[in-house]
């Protein structure tokens, strides 16, 4: 209600920029979708297969896909998003040609030493997986099972190796449609002792043809229809929580002030003469600019463009873009788009800072450069240090390192600069509405529930309430096995999640103006995060 900092001028300027931006995010995330071929095969075609990962299903960690056939894996390019994703696909163990039935097909005769025989024995106890894609279709399947004879002592355990997938596929006319894959239960390795083992290795190649349209094969990984009935009950829940919300600051908060107000414009002059307590007393102090404002400003500019980044990226996902393992898309728009957005929080930072009447612009840029990149940089050091010691795929290579510094470096610098002299030469002004007073007013003694930490505990509260359901879900997607589409729904969320959190932002922020606590800036912008 007191925001009257809002940049107003010189948005002329980068509206063709954002335009912009989205055009560029569009085209270079449209081209991230397979090229391999056009998903088109004849008879006795080799049908691309790939292994992506392998690791515990309890924990969705990515591990290097090593070969146990003594045929050298060949690696797969692999797009920037799906590096960062930790894909790294090479090529399966099975040939399968379009339309060509296999029935116990030799792969490959093995002897595991026992060091491999133990290694697979632990894999099987800590329920490893892997996850293959065929011709773009995902599918995943288990290394072997765990038969316990009926006995509590774990040592009493049988451990069996599968060593024989059936592969049933689904094809319509010249396109495959879907892939299925089980185990022959019975033709499985015993790896039980520590004693070498000759194996095996075979599958089996089924094809059946369905009328199922090429549009439509990627419909089965999407979200089932009870559990899109579940989120919009979700949403219904969000919309009565914000209805209840908005009567309350309709009734409690607009009442007061509609007295305030009414009060002050038939007695203005007695209303100067008399001290009265609350908010009306400190009005001298409201627009006092906040104490450490360069980072203040950075910290505007940055959450500016995290708010742009998330529009784009919605934008992205409501028209289609990120369809079911289109592997990486949402991973290369995320780093288009902060590279392309850089120049809006140099604009946002720059030109706050110099309302607030700062002078050293040029560090306030490099502040608002490093605020977001300086602690992204220090937790991917560590997460990619860990990840080299696991030696899992969640580790970066050293060339796709240097493909994000020379993007941060030529592109996102670069813009973040430019963004910075608009914002400077933008002659933005703070037009406060009333007068600041020279000396500060002290702030009375708080109780413990108005103060920082409580009240956002209290702000979070109702958000929360809000999109639990969004947020378990988007959880499960990130770090376990599901997979997220309702991005319609998500964005539903979110618009109720902003009017949600504005309102609890003005209602708390009232409140501690009506304690005479005019130090409003800082907790407005972390109650509003």
């Amino acid at each position: 209600m007191f925001c009257h900092y809002h940049i107003n001028e010189g948005m002329e300027r980068i509206r063709a920029c954002l335009v912009a931006v989205a055009l560029a995010s569009l085209f270079c995330v449209a081209h991230v979708r397979s090229s391999a071929s056009d998903h088109r095969y004849k008879a006795g075609d080799e049908v691309p297969l790939y292994a992506n990962k392998v690791g515990p299903f309890g924990n969705p960690t990515r591990h290097t896909v090593t070969s146990i056939f003594h045929s050298v894996p060949q690696e797969k390019k692999e797009a920037l998003g799906e590096v960062l994703n930790g894909d790294r696909l090479v090529s399966g163990p099975y040939r399968i040609d379009f339309l060509s039935e296999k029935d116990a097909e030799i792969a490959c005769k093995r002897k595991l030493s026992k060091e491999e025989v133990a290694r697979f024995r632990t894999a099987i106890s800590k329920d490893y997986y892997f996850q293959m894609y065929f011709d773009d279709l995902p599918f995943w399947g288990f290394f072997g099972k765990v038969y316990n004879v009926g006995k509590a002592d774990p040592s009493d355990c049988k451990y069996y190796l599968y060593k024989h997938p059936v592969f049933q596929i689904f094809y319509n006319k010249d396109r495959v449609i879907e892939i299925n894959v089980r185990k022959d239960t019975r033709a499985v390795v015993d790896v039980t002792g520590d004693e070498p083992v000759d194996v095996d290795f075979m599958y089996t190649v089924k094809w059946k043809e369905i009328d199922v349209p090429f549009e439509k094969r990627l419909d089965k990984y999407k979200s089932s229809s009870s559990l899109r009935q579940i989120q919009w009950f979700s949403t219904l829940n969000s919309c009565v929580t914000l209805l209840l919300l908005t009567a309350f600051l309709a009734t409690i908060l607009m009442r007061i002030l509609k007295n305030d107000f009414i009060k002050y414009a038939h007695d203005e002059e007695s209303a100067d003469q008399e001290e009265e307590p609350g908010w009306k007393s400190i009005h001298g102090d409201v627009f006092r600019y906040p104490k450490h404002k360069s980072l203040f400003a950075a910290a505007l500019g940055c959450g500016t463009q995290l708010f742009t980044i998330t529009i784009f990226i919605f934008i992205l996902a409501v028209v289609g873009v990120f369809y079911p393992y289109n592997r990486g898309t949402l991973l290369t728009a995320l780093v288009v788009i902060y590279a392309l957005t850089s120049g809006i929080a140099g604009y946002a930072a720059a030109s706050f800072y110099c309302q607030l009447e700062g002078t050293n612009w040029v560090g306030n840029l490099l502040l608002t450069g490093s605020l977001l990149c300086g602690p992204l940089f220090v937790t991917f050091c560590f997460l990619n240090t860990v990840a080299v010691a696991y030696k899992v795929t969640a580790a970066l290579p050293f060339g796709t390192i240097v493909v994000i510094f020379l993007i941060w470096a030529l592109v996102s610098s670069p813009f973040l600069v430019l963004g910075g002299i608009a914002g400077k030469d933008s002659k933005a002004e703070f037009q406060a509405p009333c007068r600041t007073t020279k000396c500060p007013r002290d702030i009375p003694p708080l109780p413990w529930y108005r103060k920082t930490l409580p009240q956002i505990a209290m702000a979070g509260l109702l958000p929360f309430s809000a999109i639990y359901i969004e947020i378990y879900y988007l959880f499960a997607s990130v770090w376990g096995h599901r997979i997220y589409t309702t991005y319609v729904i998500l964005f539903i969320v979110f618009i109720i999640l902003l009017i949600i959190t504005a309102f609890i932002t003005m209602a708390l922020t009232y409140f501690q103006l009506a304690a005479e606590d005019h130090g409003w800036w800082w907790r407005y912008v972390v109650l509003g995060s």
